[in-house]
């Protein structure tokens, strides 16, 4: 049994035939998706706010290194504490949210640069304005709560979160799900079309009769429209037409 082989121009020619099958899927996913994100889809805003972990020496005297990788050690033990029900149950009692604290925690994250002293406390909300909100009241609880449960007070606020004019949301991305649906679709054509060309079976050339049926090719007989086959009065009214010729069409009379 021989094998089959498909090449360059072979595919090239399936692209061609269902390239308006393609071009539709493209579009038509891009659409849904743009229509999904901007009508269905609720956008969320995120605002954050910042506090420096500071070394525990005093004011006036020298710290060293070990000084600075302590208060990073402690960074981590802070990240936890700060999403820890002590301090979001806190948070929920004082602004009088509607939600559990494991749905609070979720919408906060915590997070500073390597060898770096300043946390960044995220929050992301349907509302701007509670975004920024909770990030602030989050930071601020924590900075009061921290000498009772560590015993040090080095915790000092860098920036407090603060909405702007024209808050822009970070999701969802509106021009990349468009994308995404767009690359998807081109997938789902191109994988549609290669289906279909191979589910389709008819004959339509001499070389589908070759390959298929392994039979050689007599002859081929042609496609004739009605257009192209003129009778013998027409081409007498086209010479005459061409000649200047006056040619009356004889026409039959019916009595009764």
């Amino acid at each position: 049994m021989e094998e089959e082989t498909i090449s360059l121009k072979d595919i090239a020619e399936v692209l061609k035939k269902r390239f308006l099958l393609i071009l539709v899927l493209m579009v038509g996913a891009a659409a849904i998706s743009a229509g999904v994100t901007f009508y269905v889809m609720t956008p969320t805003y995120e605002s954050s706010s910042q506090f420096l972990v500071k070394n525990n020496t005093e004011s006036n005297s020298e710290f060293n290194s070990s000084d600075i990788n302590t208060s990073l050690r402690l960074i981590n033990t802070y990240n936890e504490i700060i999403k820890s029900p002590r301090i979001l149950d806190e948070v929920n009692e004082e602004l009088g949210l509607s939600i559990s604290g494991s749905q609070l925690a979720s919408k906060v994250n915590v997070s500073n640069a390597q060898d770096s002293q300043v946390v960044t406390v995220k929050v992301t909300d349907t509302d701007p304005n509670q975004a920024a909100t909770i990030a602030n009241t989050i930071v601020k609880v924590f900075q009061t709560e921290v000498p009772t449960l560590m015993n040090v007070d080095n915790v000092n606020i860098l920036a407090e979160a603060e909405v702007g004019e024209n808050p822009t949301p970070v999701s969802p991305n509106l021009l990349l799900n468009t994308m995404i649906a767009l690359v998807l679709g081109a997938m789902v054509g191109v994988g549609l079309a290669f289906l279909l060309e191979y589910l389709d079976n008819t004959i339509k050339s001499e070389t589908d009769v070759e390959n298929q049926l392994a039979l050689p090719v007599l002859g081929v007989v042609s496609h004739v429209k009605e257009s192209d086959v003129a009778s013998p009065l027409d081409a007498r009214v086209k010479r005459s037409r061409r000649k200047g010729e006056k040619f009356d069409v004889p026409t039959t009379k019916k009595t009764v």
